[in-house]
């Protein structure tokens, strides 16, 4: 159908008829007519509900609080700005894009709920704006947009909802989604049309509000590290679920950036050696209906609402604005500590969902301009999974996003982001286009570019999978690397050669435009799967704590369960899954490329092969710190902070340049190559073959590059083994020129990593390898 007109009519469940966009059993309204309101002070065109008397009518409308004076303020910036205004006059600018809308009114609340309804008349460039003198920082506040009611053009507008500030820098209040926070009758019979009867009643006391927050230049004293991308390691976080459990940290901090803040937090990341943490999403968020109805909570926070807001379930000291300080004060901590600070954002969808979710915020404020429809406009297009996609073609959509992350950057000190479903973010009017407008912009912002940006290099959409495809200034999440890692180490490969282009960077994928080896975010394990320890004690997934009767979730894992599903008693399957960790660790960290850990897993974290714990706010998702008082992960732990120090040491593990695998010397050295079990070098039909055992040589003379004072760079020489079978396994060292002598460094079948095993041999020998195990050798002077 085109429109609201053309509809047949609908029945409320008694049966009567309801006009398109009237609610069930409510007769319209009364216009008041001119003759009666001289004597009652009620204004001409008012409409009063059926059924209420004049009386009671004149009485309310003595008793409502006069609306403050506005004036007319100005259009830019967007949100709501405490400054002083004409005359040094203090108070709130408030600003507010609703091309479509027919008036907007901005609502200001009381500690008591009551609410001050004030109109916003200026209108300049489709931005609705004015300026409360008195309106100071702390006040709460929300947004009523009147326009049309006709979902059959995607017109969706309903003034008895209060609408969150897309801008607002604090949000107060708690999420929770009962009928009366849906713009259309939730519980209407027939769900097939329950999106297009209009509900009438109000919302405003069941969500949360916009904060006015004042705006301070505390960044001045603060130092970034500016961390260059080939020296990064990724640390990736939950801040509620790190510092949840944590004993060292005060129990009125855990679970809070005040928490994540606390010098046992950050003594635990120094010591492991990261150098920057990826923070889950820690824009404002909401919970799903579907979970709430189940009696659990979105905890993983892919569910945004409020891209300014700093999530406030995550404060210490308040959520009236308090939560933006105490950002701002972690932040500090972590650069003060040499730890940049990047941002996994969700600008691909917000928690309104699909037609049949709540109308929160850009529902509200013009639905049309904010989120991608179908052909039939009453329709969502959903290249996310999550019911919506905003639609950043639209320049008020991208001009949302880009003040968000300018926002970030400037006034809360973030070094980066990492975009989820960023191909969603990429797409023009339908395919994923790497012009697209979003791609071109932050090419060209001078803030923006500047920081590191990571995309999540796919959505759910047709032709979403764009591994490699992104332009320069792009890293990637390489998923292409995690799976060629957990193959080998199952022993599932065909053949290695997709392997050895994982291990040196992923040429194949990123060496065009000017990219590097760091374009390539390595990881074996993210948020989203199962847990590195999980990797080698499960092979399906268990996620019955969901409620979804174990369907969610990937039932592509690539993992082995080293004989024995889930936690064993057997001291021999135990020992090899520790073993397998320090393979997949080791791998993970000497490979080149930007390695991305997931906090606890260097520790043995565990989640009880849960790989979708999106929704477990409990100790399923929190990390378990008591692991640390256990030998076996202690030593682990070591292991990992072990490995991240030659990493640091040595510039040829962070290559800021490929390989070229040709001879730079008359000797006949090259920058790398590859043997055999047999100490030859691997020929094109090796690459073909299974082989469970690869040794890869990297040449610390041949680096790419000089340094600050423009000296060449070099470095030891190294070589290393990875062998992946059963049984040991005798391997031929290469001699000259390749080495004369090898120093053992690292032996990944030892428990115990406290000392280097410092064993000297001569190439040529012959070295037995042990079962699973990874053997870093270095050249020997």
């Amino acid at each position: 159908m085109s429109s609201a007109a053309e509809q047949e009519a609908v029945q409320d469940p008694a049966g009567r008829a309801v006009e398109p966009g009237r609610p069930p059993g409510r007769a319209a309204p009364v216009t008041v007519r001119s003759e009666i309101t001289e004597s009652t002070g009620i204004t001409a065109g008012t409409e009063i509900a059926a059924g209420t008397g004049i009386t009671a009518a004149t009485e309310a409308v003595r008793a409502a609080p006069r609306a403050p004076v506005v004036w007319p303020g100005a259009p830019m910036p967007l949100g709501a700005r405490f400054r002083v205004g004409p005359d040094g006059v203090a108070g709130t600018n408030f600003a507010l894009w609703a091309g479509g809308a027919e008036a907007v009114e901005v609502c200001l609340f009381e500690a008591d709920g009551a609410e001050t309804r004030c109109p916003l008349t200026e209108l300049t460039h489709e931005i609705w704006h004015g300026f409360l003198p008195g309106v100071r920082p702390g006040q709460r506040y929300g947004y009523r947009v009147h326009g049309r009611w006709d979902p059959w053009t995607g017109a969706r507008w309903n003034a008895a909802k209060l609408l969150l500030d897309p801008y607002a820098r604090a949000v107060d209040g708690t999420f929770t989604l009962p009928p009366e926070v849906y713009g259309h009758m939730r519980d209407w019979p027939d769900q097939h049309v329950a999106d297009t009867v209009r509900d009438e009643r109000d919302s405003a006391p069941y969500v949360p509000k916009g904060v006015v927050v004042h705006d301070d230049d505390d960044w001045v004293e603060d130092r970034r590290p500016k961390t260059p991308w080939a020296d990064s390691v990724i640390y990736e976080l939950h801040v509620r679920g790190f510092t949840k459990l944590h004993p060292d940290i005060p129990p009125e901090l855990r679970g809070t950036y005040a928490g994540l803040a606390h010098p046992a937090a950050i003594d635990h990341l120094t010591r492991l050696g990261v150098t920057a943490v990826e923070l889950l999403p820690v824009h404002q968020f909401a919970h799903e209906d579907h979970l709430l109805r189940r009696g659990l909570h979105n905890y993983w926070g892919y569910n945004s609402i409020g891209y300014f807001a700093p999530h406030a379930d995550y404060s210490a000291s308040g959520t009236a604005g308090q939560q933006v300080g105490e950002f701002k004060r972690m932040v500090h901590a972590l650069h003060s500590a040499g730890i940049e600070v990047i941002l996994d954002v969700v600008y691909n969808h917000t928690a309104e969902a699909g037609e049949l979710g709540p109308m929160l915020s850009l529902r509200g404020i013009d639905n049309r301009g904010y989120y991608r429809l179908q052909h039939d406009p009453r329709r969502y297009a959903d290249y996310t999974g999550c019911g919506n996609t905003l639609h950043v073609v639209q320049p008020q959509v991208l001009r949302l996003i880009t003040d968000s992350l300018r926002y970030w950057v400037t006034e809360m000190g973030v070094d980066g982001f990492r975009f989820d479903l960023a191909a969603a973010l990429a797409r023009s009017m339908h395919d994923v286009d790497m012009l697209s407008p979003f791609l071109a912009v932050i090419a060209q912002d001078p803030v923006l570019r500047r920081v590191k940006l990571i995309a999540e290099p796919w959505d759910v959409g047709n032709g979403g999978y764009q591994v490699g495809a992104f332009p320069p200034l792009w890293t990637e999440w390489n998923d292409r690397y995690r799976d060629a890692v957990r193959d080998f180490w199952r022993g599932a490969l065909p053949d290695v050669r997709d392997l050895g282009y994982r291990l040196t960077g992923s040429s194949d994928l990123y060496a065009w435009g000017g990219r590097r080896p760091y374009a390539s975010v390595n990881f074996v394990t993210a948020h989203d799967g199962f847990t590195l320890r999980d990797l080698v004690s499960y092979e399906h997934k268990h996620n019955e704590a969901n409620g979804e009767g174990n369907r969610d979730g990937t039932n592509d894992n690539r993992a082995w369960n080293c004989g024995a599903e889930g936690e064993s008693d057997e001291p021999e399957i135990n020992a090899l899954r520790r073993r397998q960790l320090r393979n997949l660790l080791t791998t993970l960290l000497l490979s080149t490329g930007v390695p991305m850990l997931v906090a606890g897993d260097e520790m043995g974290r565990t989640q009880g092969g849960n790989n979708n714990a999106y929704c477990q706010d409990n100790e399923i998702g929190w990390l378990d710190w008591s692991l640390l008082e256990q030998p076996e992960w202690r030593e682990l732990t070591a292991l990992t902070a072990r490995v991240l120090r030659l990493r640091q040491t040595h510039p040829v593990l962070r290559r800021r340049a490929f390989f070229s695998g040709r001879a730079q010397a008359p000797d006949g050295l090259r920058d790398l190559a590859w043997f055999a079990r047999d100490g030859r070098e691997m020929t094109e039909g090796d690459w073909y073959a299974p082989a469970a055992t690869l040794g890869l040589y990297l040449s610390g003379r041949d680096i790419p590059g000089r340094d600050a004072r423009g000296e060449p760079v070099t470095d030891d020489s190294f070589l290393a083994v990875l062998h992946a079978g059963a049984d040991p396994v005798a391997f031929e060292l290469p001699g000259a020129p390749w080495a004369e002598r090898y120093e053992l460094v690292l032996d990944t079948s030892r428990e115990d990593q406290a000392e280097p095993p410092g064993t000297v041999l001569e190439g040529g020998t012959e070295l037995t390898v042990p079962a699973r195990s990874v053997l870093l050798l270095r050249v020997a002077a």
